[in-house]
């Protein structure tokens, strides 16, 4: 167990140091800071640290801005959302009245990388740890574009983090490795973020440090700390979603505080005790269903989704996975690396959020009474992906949409898109009688002739028929892995070739001279 930061000095001799050495650093440059907020308990110690030393200074010498930036991946846990998006609201009022130059910010993703228009409109699978496709696009992208935003606008920036040493045995050793490097005093190299240096003013402190802090401390912008440790105390372990710069950063899925759709870990744990241990909080049980829908695993505790997604890859190839069996000299398996969720089951991931949507709206508290699990952003955007990417010209998204909710979808007319309408795109999949392969190559090959149609060169169209029907080839996933295999080994037997025909043939030409030499 870690030391307390404030056991050899006290906490005021630690605090009035830390203070001092905060002022000290904001006045030695006109580099802008950036300070990481979570809404957590090391984040917000963090910035109580720095909004304090700030008021101290006086108005005159603060002169550069402090932007407080807290990343919302649109997929938080909503009652930690919700906290920290009316404290964002309170800290800009605050600082406004104070005439501080702290700038609050909430980022969020780009549409396009937003959790559910990867998922239900591309097809992603669930995040796993080997396919942890949501860090850099949810969290990792937005901080860094407002950071290079900052470098690019000031020519550097200052991060300040509530990184700590004690939070893990990897953490200490980065933190160190970093240190290590540090050209100035405190300030450690960002490694992934060129022009940026890294301020962790709390690094020393242990989790008990931090709670005591919070507790004896008086929040500078009027938030209530005790409303934060109680928020804490709805769940069963510690921990927070810190701010992610870069992928050596732990992603939430270890924490307390992340993305109600997290499938990083086993279970959510925080979200199963808030709903426990608060009857209030019961209204986000249809999010923890589906999490866990999500969340496909087998007897053995592997992810097992394998039906819900096509068996060909993004691109359409087909792609081995070559194991081994348990048991020693047991035979050896070729299996399937399966793609994107297929069309039914995105279509099922769509209705369920909707659904929950309309559920929490309607039993849930007023604070949650116009929640969006997602957005009409997001569902335009799927839309399109659906309709002019996947081909999925029957247009399902508004039936789907009116079905749950009962009102007409808002979105944009998308008739201009498809060749045929959804009754003509019935009717052909009555005709193709159950062959979905055959179905969805009918499909594409009729979209792939309206988008050539008005072009005067239709240069591309049979590069475009032949990977449409490639994609087809198949009579079904069995077919594909005899397929793959039987490729493999014709590709084997030829590499074999290259190398061994050049030997054999010096060989054959040598023997007659070695015979006959005299």
């Amino acid at each position: 167990m870690s030391a307390s930061a404030f056991s050899e000095q006290g906490m005021a001799t630690v605090l009035s140091d830390l203070t001092d050495e905060v002022r000290r650093l904001y006045r030695e440059d006109e580099i802008p800071w950036v300070v990481g907020y979570s809404g957590g308990k090391d984040s917000t110690a963090t910035l109580q640290l720095v909004w304090k030393a700030l008021e101290g200074i006086p108005a005159g010498d603060r002169t550069k801005p402090v932007h407080v930036i807290s990343t919302d991946t649109l997929v938080e846990n909503p009652v930690v959302a919700a906290w920290v998006s009316r404290s964002l609201d309170v800290m800009a009022q605050t600082a406004d009245d104070l005439d501080l130059p702290i700038k609050p910010h909430r980022l969020t993703p780009k549409v396009e990388d937003s959790f559910w228009v990867n998922l239900i409109g591309r097809g992603y699978p669930a995040p796993r740890p080997k396919f942890r496709w949501c860090t850099e696009r949810l969290k990792i992208k937005p901080s860094n574009t407002f950071i290079r935003d900052v470098v690019r606008s000031s020519g550097e920036a200052i991060l300040v983090l509530g990184i700590r040493k004690a939070e893990s045995s990897s953490r200490h050793a980065t933190m160190d490795k970093h240190a290590s490097g540090r050209v100035r005093d405190r300030l450690s190299p960002n490694g992934s973020l060129p022009n940026s240096l890294v301020y962790s003013p709390i690094e020393d402190w242990t989790d008990d440090d931090v709670w005591v802090y919070l507790m004896q401390q008086k929040n500078p912008w009027g938030y209530e700390n005790k409303d934060l440790l109680t928020m804490y105390q709805g769940a069963t372990e510690d921990g927070e979603c810190p701010l992610v710069v870069d992928t050596s950063t732990p992603s939430c899925g270890d924490s307390r505080f992340g993305c109600w759709t997290c499938t990083l870990v086993d279970q959510d744990k925080s979200m199963s005790a808030m709903i426990q241990n608060d009857e209030e909080k019961e209204w986000m049980l249809p999010l923890l269903e589906i999490r866990n829908a999500l969340d496909v695993r087998d007897s053995e505790g592997k992810r097992n989704d394998y039906d819900l997604r096509d068996f060909r890859r993004m691109n359409g190839r087909i792609q081995l996975f070559h194991s081994s069996a348990a048991d020693e000299g047991s035979e050896q398996r070729e299996s399937l690396i399966h793609g994107p969720y297929k069309q039914s089951a995105r279509e099922d991931w769509l209705r369920r959020v909707l659904e929950a949507q309309v559920q929490v709206r309607g039993s849930g508290p007023e604070e949650v009474s116009e929640i969006q699990l997602i957005s009409i952003d997001e569902l335009i955007e799927i839309r399109r992906l659906w309709v002019t990417e996947k081909h999925e010209f029957e247009d399902r998204l508004p039936v789907i949409y009116e079905g749950v909710t009962g009102e007409p979808f808002p979105g944009p007319n998308l008739d201009e898109h498809v060749p045929l309408g959804r009754e003509e795109v019935e009717l052909l999949r009555e005709i193709c009688d159950g062959d979905d392969l055959h179905f969805e190559m009918v499909r594409e090959l009729l979209d792939v002739e309206r988008r050539h149609r008005s072009k005067v060169r239709r240069a591309g169209l049979f590069d475009s028929i032949e990977k449409t029907i490639s994609r087809a080839f198949y009579e079904d996933a069995d077919d594909a892995v005899a397929y793959a295999l039987e490729k493999r080994e014709k590709l084997a037997i030829e590499e074999r070739s290259e190398i061994v025909s050049p030997i054999e043939t010096f060989i054959r030409e040598s023997e007659p001279i070695q015979s006959g030499g005299k």
